[in-house]
């Protein structure tokens, strides 16, 4: 299967292009980390795209990456329902990855993207001693990731493609 991937980053704050949440749409930090909840994010999630790297993943692999204190969660809501969240870690030099982000199956198509983003590159920056936020998607991932990356302010800096 032949697809591209792309990684894409942000220096400033600044470069943010927010797009506010909508009412009735709530972000919320996981400030007890639980690897459980994350595995059933990253399966609610990721399935329509495939995301099966981690899936053979055991609680003590799970444990390692959730637990460390560079790594925080945010889950959405919508009415009760979990609409969605995003994962980020930061290295030792500030810089900090959107691990982890989308939406559940659900929730597509309702606008939650773009508002669920700008929370996550905010949240980023508002982390202190952020130098930079970046990401990496690829195409086949879902086909607004790209655009919604760019529309919030993010810039491609490389692009592989995978033959």
């Amino acid at each position: 299967m032949t697809y591209t991937t792309y990684y894409l980053d942000m220096q400033h704050p600044e470069q943010i292009r927010a797009k506010p949440l909508p009412a009735g749409l709530s972000v919320v930090e996981c400030q007890h980390k639980q690897f459980q909840l994350n595995r059933f994010l990253y399966q609610l999630v990721g399935e329509p795209w495939q995301w099966t790297d981690k899936l053979s993943w055991s609680d003590t692999q799970w444990r390692e990456l959730i637990e460390q204190p560079n790594h925080r969660t945010w889950v959405a809501y919508h009415q009760g329902a979990i609409a969605g969240y995003y994962e980020l870690l930061r290295d030792t030099e500030g810089a900090v990855e959107i691990v982890y982000f989308g939406l559940a199956e659900a929730f597509f198509g309702q606008g939650f993207g773009g508002p669920l983003l700008t929370h996550a590159l905010q949240s980023a920056w508002a982390w202190p001693g952020t130098t930079r936020v970046w990401v990496h998607t690829c195409s086949l991932d879902h086909p607004s990731a790209l655009a919604n990356y760019q529309a919030r302010g993010m810039q491609i800096y490389r692009e592989e493609a995978t033959l």
